[in-house]
């Protein structure tokens, strides 16, 4: 479509003489009758968006870069804004969000798909970008900068665009979209809905709750295309190929590491680990995820795990380890805390077992640990509570151990999940699989595991599938 030009700033004359119409017709009932947003000026809108993309109609994902302009003369906070952007979705698949960039941050950036109630062509989906308090307020004139968005079928099978409502290949430069609705508070104050002309509208009108972000608070529901999602690096996490142990040492891979679409996770996709082996060091794989910073100590860590006392594929009886800790610092002041399960046991002790260790000194050994021998194969809500008394390890809010003083943390530490092979008992093809949903931490607290799950639930219910508010290492 052909792009606008910049609307002209009104002089004051102008500006009061509309005033004066607009109470006019209201006081005569004219306008009672419909909303005032449907009657817009679309030559003199509050915001205007602008839009480009460099994808092909058939693609990997969808991916529109937008950029939101005050065009009014008074101060617009973001936090009151929404934008839609329309897609109809391939044969019934299920779709997942992430932010890769933002001027204003990512974690600033809520998003949620919506199946509409009224298709149209063009358009049976659309998925709402909405912004916290903390995206700011645009003074008049002002631009939000671009804002680099994914959206994806979470089976990562490609997209076709064609034809969608809010696609439009020829803009590979930011120019105005009005196929990209804009509301304030509620109202469209900018574009058009797919059917929404004369008053009429396919969708359901703006109604969300913009949520308030704890500060020192981590949390990601892991909605990645995989593991060279550009989004999953820039939100803080490292996928392990380094060399070194644990397990059979030169077998962490990229491979191993997938974001499926699962209808049990909270956000519709989970981290999935797979170790996998033929029996021999060289046809092994090892798969680990971890935080590029060691920038946590002290609170709760939570996250919503998936343990399997089978393989997924292949004769069972692999001494595996299933693994979600912490670990940081080096020599007097190193700290790790583990929780490591081997549905088969491992390093000459029987299973199914959960091992709970906390870490002094890994050159002396200096730790202390504590087995529960039973399965927890399953959906759990694991977490790690520390202070400076105590380190205290918890299931679905039992608690099974917990460490003194002398062995909490002196370090800050990274977060990790790992799927990895203690050794190699026999020949033959296998996979193993862990599942994570939901990684939330929270600096200096104590949660429970039903607050933990709450949280988590507010977070992805209100559009949030990552933030991170702890100030950098």
């Amino acid at each position: 479509m052909a792009s606008r030009r910049q609307p002209r700033r009104r002089s004051g004359i102008a500006r009061a003489f509309k005033v004066l119409l607009v109470v006019a017709l209201l006081a005569g009932g004219v306008l009672a009758a419909k909303p005032l947003w449907n009657h817009f000026n679309p030559e003199d809108p509050e915001l205007t968006v602008r839009y480009r993309t460099e994808t092909s109609a058939e693609s990997d994902a969808v991916r529109p870069w937008l950029e939101v302009f005050n065009t009014s003369e008074q101060p617009v906070p973001l936090s009151e804004v929404a934008l839609r952007y329309y897609f109809a979705a391939d044969d019934d698949a299920s779709y997942g969000f992430n932010c890769v960039d933002a001027a204003i941050g990512c974690a600033n950036l809520t998003g949620s798909v919506v199946a509409m109630d009224a298709p149209h062509e063009g358009a049976d989906h659309y998925l709402e970008l909405g912004f916290t308090e903390k995206a700011g307020v645009l003074k008049p004139g002002a631009n939000s900068k671009g804002l680099e968005i994914q959206l994806y079928r979470t089976d990562h099978k490609p997209v076709d665009q064609d034809g969608d409502w809010s696609y439009d290949a020829s803009k590979k430069t930011y120019q105005e979209s009005d196929r990209i609705p804009a509301y304030k508070r509620g109202a469209l104050v900018w574009g058009e809905e797919p059917g929404g002309k004369d008053g009429k509208t396919s969708a359901k009108p703006v109604s969300r709750t913009v949520p308030e972000l704890p500060e020192g608070g981590f949390f990601d529901d892991f909605n990645y295309r995989g593991p060279k999602d550009t989004a999953l690096f820039k939100h803080g996490w490292l996928v392990r190929t380094s060399e070194g142990g644990p397990g059979i040492e030169g077998t962490w891979s990229t491979k191993g590491v997938t974001f499926p679409g699962d209808d049990e996770a909270l956000g519709g996709q989970v981290l999935n680990l797979r170790a996998a082996t033929d029996g021999t060091e060289g046809g092994t794989q090892q798969a680990a995820l971890g935080t590029k910073e060691a920038k946590f100590r002290t609170g709760t860590y939570a996250a919503r795990i998936h343990f399997t006392d089978e393989p997924t594929t292949g004769e069972n009886g692999d001494h595996i380890n299933q693994t979600f800790f912490t670990i940081g610092g080096s020599g007097s002041k190193y700290a790790e805390l583990d929780n490591e399960y081997m549905p088969n046991g491992g390093w000459g002790a029987p299973g199914p077992k959960l091992d709970t260790t906390t870490w002094r000194n890994a050159d002396e050994g200096d730790r202390v640990t504590n087995k529960t021998e039973k399965s927890i194969a399953g959906w759990h809500t694991m977490l790690i509570t520390v202070d400076k008394k105590s380190v205290t390890y918890s299931i679905d809010g039992k608690t099974l151990y917990r460490s003194g003083a002398d062995y909490a943390p002196r370090a800050d530490m990274a977060i990790n999940f790992n799927t990895w092979f203690v050794d190699l008992p026999f020949a033959g093809d296998r996979a193993w699989d862990m599942k994570v949903d939901w990684v939330y931490h929270q600096a200096g607290e104590k949660l429970t595991a039903e607050e933990a799950e709450q949280a988590a639930e507010e977070f992805q219910g209100n559009g949030v599938g990552w933030f991170d508010t702890l100030p950098a290492s």
